[in-house]
């Protein structure tokens, strides 16, 4: 299995390797099922350039143009549940640009929304995030319509491998933008979220799970940075090498969030080079509205400064707007 894993990772399409191909207008990619051959593989030399993202969950009619963002953002996280009807397999076509961008759908994996379909219906042989009440690990403190989920749970980890994430890639996803991971570093002296060890260890094991099933797709971590996924082990495989890149959010703006800056530094500082490529790491910070340019440019110029990657919106869990900010 271990061999096999690395086998994917290495020939897999990661979000580095991506990026590069399209910058260098690479046209076609070996499949996984490729055997190994140097003169195929997906190694450039040419130097990774940090393109701009964005992250939006609104639908794509408020977005406005599908056709700027697709010219403007290189990497897309976008909510593609087919049940929020954001957006259309041929509008998600036309913001990957002919190749030349990832787009990822957001999957939240640690907290269940009671607003998805799969809070309550589900085919025959899954239980629903309500049903599964031995998962239920609490509201989520600040966001009523969200329970924290166990993810040691079987059921639960069924749910989201064989069923919510096949959904998204049936949509036409790149990959995923894996959020509210941060349950795993919670520990069991909290309320909000409660995860001892067992819990911890499920959450790991469930990325490696989603990896084995799309080995070629591109996963995108938000937030939980800290040790216990830098460090953490999951099938005696690094859970560190299952991603393609990281992002957190608030970092520079509202506020500067010093040990969120560092945690980034530390995953920075492991120099991880999926499919031979530098790790991708971005921040995401809210400012309020599109307006507030002076700010962002300093937010900006902060992030960049450390060699991540920046994006601004409005406030979190609303990102209703995209922004065109200067470069």
């Amino acid at each position: 299995m271990k061999c096999a894993f690395e086998a994917a990772r290495r020939y897999g399409v990661g979000l580095v390797a991506a990026l590069m191909l399209s910058l260098a207008g690479a046209s076609e990619l070996a499949p996984p099922s490729q055997p190994a051959d140097r003169s195929t593989d997906l190694v450039q030399t040419r130097a990774f350039d940090p393109s701009p993202w964005m992250s939006y969950y609104g639908d794509a009619a408020a977005l406005g143009s599908v056709a700027r963002a697709a010219s403007t953002f290189r990497v897309i996280d976008v909510d593609l549940d087919p049940d929020a009807d954001n957006f259309t397999p041929a509008e998600v076509a036309a913001l990957k640009n002919d190749g030349r961008n990832i787009v990822l759908s957001y999957l939240n994996l640690g907290s269940c929304e009671t607003y998805r379909s799969y809070w309550r219906d589900v085919p025959e042989g899954f239980v629903s995030c309500e049903a599964n009440k031995a998962a239920h690990a609490g509201t989520y403190r600040g966001y009523r319509h969200e329970t924290w989920m166990n993810l040691s749970n079987a059921a639960y980890q069924r749910l989201i491998v064989d069923y919510v994430a096949p959904r998204l890639v049936a949509q036409g996803s790149d990959g995923f933008y894996l959020d509210n991971l941060e349950i795993v570093e919670h520990g069991t002296s909290t309320r909000n979220g409660p995860c001892d060890a067992v819990c911890a260890q499920g959450g790991l094991d469930l990325v490696r799970k989603l990896r084995e099933k799309y080995p070629a797709l591109v996963f995108v971590m938000q937030n939980a940075t800290g040790r216990t996924t830098r460090e953490g082990m999951t099938g005696g495989i690094a859970f560190a090498s299952l991603l393609d890149g990281i992002a957190h959010e608030e970092v520079y703006a509202p506020k500067y969030d010093a040990a969120a800056e560092a945690e980034l530094a530390a995953w920075k500082a492991l120099a991880l080079r999926p499919n031979g490529h530098a790790f991708w790491i971005a921040t995401l910070d809210y400012v309020g509205d599109c307006d507030s340019a002076a700010k962002t440019r300093r937010v900006f110029a902060r992030s960049r400064a450390k060699g991540f990657v920046p994006y601004a919106s409005d406030a979190s869990a609303k990102q209703g707007v995209v922004c065109y900010w200067e470069k």
